[in-house]
């Protein structure tokens, strides 16, 4: 997909709005605002309605969890999806969806048919709009907007989310106090529908290619691949599990918290929530000046510090004044942790994989909410919410060091496509579908830099990997030291041929610490070999 980004002249200032200035961010940024509103507002409705319809505080936690395994199920196929088909049309689909579920809740209060199994269920119809609708949009970001500006738009990303998170249950409070729960459904999919409409007037330019599409299965299987061989991919994946396995015992137990404290109520669960995105808020305008002030590794450890020791607070506040400024320090910590891990995944993957990789995220981080939320929904039932939110900041706090520190300067790479192979020109004709492909790179190395060679090849076995081979080797010639063997195979010759047009700087700089090793003026030779079909 072509990116409709102009580059900035030089002495224009990086500032906390500087993506806004560009039209199509700024049409899509407000969609994404209004989607988030009405997401809110249905969660909101949706939690409030079950502590109605039951006494159970597990019902009312799993709430959380139905809104959220969709993306657990679901979320890696819609990343494909939106990598396969046109992102626009997608993402425009995916708002209809959720408008449509919202009218289903609607029809089902007004017929006073609801109960608590079937409400769980259509809030897991909701959240399946999300599982759609988030890896699209997390890909098509980094489209809009300059590298330098990604981590900026990411935060204003979080500023419509939290904004959302104040508007939002704002308005469902309004609505259930004044309406009935029903208005705010009614309110989600009108606000869906806008949303659907808005997006059709992108238009979106797509990258003219003669190759077929991926195969849906096979661009899944590319798609975890690519993710399982980045290092820092699985570094970001294991901190965002843990900062949600702590997080969520507030998100999923706030509701019980605002029930029960003095003078507690729906009131009382909007201005919680509200200032929970007041502080996230406040924190994304600093966040620039944070990340000058403070590295990667240090906004990490604070944010999941401060997160779970406000947390604790709000546990055991007195009463709601208390509690609200706690939100709003666990509203700030949440938006640090979150927007940090965000952007690292975000600059570790290339356009072509971005919604599959994105998906794979979001499916962690909503795996760690569902699970957690059922986990700390039954430890509550046991002792207490507010000994819960104890249990949860410490459990967090003591993997969090068991698993060291991330690095991320030295995993950073330049994913921009270099446009420098010639794609193989076979002697006779290949169809697009024939394979599988075998590719061999004969090397020819001093046997004394064996280990340095052996080193690069591992690093490029994951390089291989994650543009889709189904298997790699490397092969020492057992009559001549100092001379070995590549191989590795793609699933077809289209799926070969992507390869060139997939071919990164990062790509380019690996291929020359390879070639670098091998002897003599011509460089390595590369042979191609497809599978023949041998009639019986």
């Amino acid at each position: 997909m072509t990116p409709s980004v102009a580059p900035d002249p030089p002495e224009v200032p990086l500032t906390a709005w500087a993506p806004l200035r560009r039209p199509v961010f700024r049409l899509l940024w407000v969609t994404w605002l209004t989607a988030n509103i009405g997401m809110w507002m249905n969660d909101v409705a949706a939690a409030w309605l079950m502590t109605t319809l039951t006494t159970s505080t597990v019902m009312v936690a799993l709430v959380q969890s139905a809104s959220v395994l969709p993306v657990v199920l679901l979320g890696l196929p819609s990343g494909a999806l939106a990598d396969l088909l046109n992102r626009r049309s997608w993402f425009m689909f995916t708002q209809f969806w959720v408008a449509a579920n919202a009218l289903i809740l609607c029809a089902v209060l007004a017929t006073d048919s609801m109960t608590a199994p079937l409400l769980l269920a259509l809030t897991f119809g909701n959240g399946i709009g999300l599982a759609m609708r988030w890896p699209v949009y997390a890909a098509i970001v980094p489209d809009l907007v300059p590298r330098r500006e990604l981590a900026t738009a990411v935060a204003l990303n979080g500023i419509a989310m939290n904004t959302s998170r104040v508007i939002g249950p704002a308005i469902a409070g309004a609505l259930i106090a004044s309406l009935g729960s029903a208005y705010v459904f009614l309110a989600n999919a009108v606000l869906s529908l806008i949303a659907g409409f808005v997006i059709m007037r992108w238009r979106l330019e797509t990258k003219p290619t003669v190759l077929p599409g991926e195969r849906f299965i096979g661009a899944m299987r590319v798609g975890v691949q690519y993710v399982a061989q980045s290092s820092l991919m699985r570094a970001v994946l294991l901190r965002i599990a843990i900062f949600f396995m702590q997080s969520t015992a507030l998100f999923a137990l706030l509701p019980i918290v605002a029930r029960d404290l003095p003078d507690g109520g729906a009131w009382a669960y909007t201005a919680l929530l509200a200032s929970l995105g007041i502080g996230a808020i406040a924190t994304a305008f600093w966040l620039p000046r944070l990340r000058v002030l403070i590295t990667r590794d240090g906004l990490l450890r604070g944010g999941l510090l401060l997160q779970a020791a406000a947390m604790v607070a709000v546990g055991f506040a007195p009463n709601v004044w208390i509690a609200l400024p706690a939100m709003m320090l666990a509203g700030g910590a949440w938006l640090a942790t979150v927007n940090t891990l965000t952007v690292a995944s975000q600059l570790s993957l290339p356009d072509w994989v971005r919604a599959r990789g994105m998906s794979i995220y979001m499916m962690t981080m909503m795996a760690s909410t569902s699970a957690s939320a059922a986990i700390w929904g039954q430890v509550a039932s046991l002792i207490g919410v507010p000994w819960t939110f104890v249990a949860a900041a410490a459990a967090g706090i003591a993997l969090w060091i068991s698993v060291g520190r991330l690095h991320f300067a030295s995993e950073e790479r330049d994913l921009t496509p270099a446009r420098i192979l010639q794609e193989p020109v076979p002697a006779f004709p290949i169809e697009h579908r024939m394979g599988p492909v075998m590719v061999t790179v004969d090397y020819r190395i001093d046997v004394a830099r064996a280990a340095e060679f052996a080193a690069v090849m591992r690093e490029s076995r994951g390089n291989r990997l994650q543009m889709g081979a189904l298997s790699w080797g490397l092969f020492q010639d057992t009559s001549e030291p100092g001379h070995y063997i590549e191989y590795f195979l793609d699933e077809s010759w289209a799926d070969h041929l992507r390869r060139f047009d997939r071919f990164t700087t990062a790509d380019a700089d690996l291929r020359e610490r390879r070639y670098a090793f091998h002897l003599g003026a011509e460089p390595p030779k590369v042979s191609r070999y497809v599978a023949e079909a041998l009639d019986r």
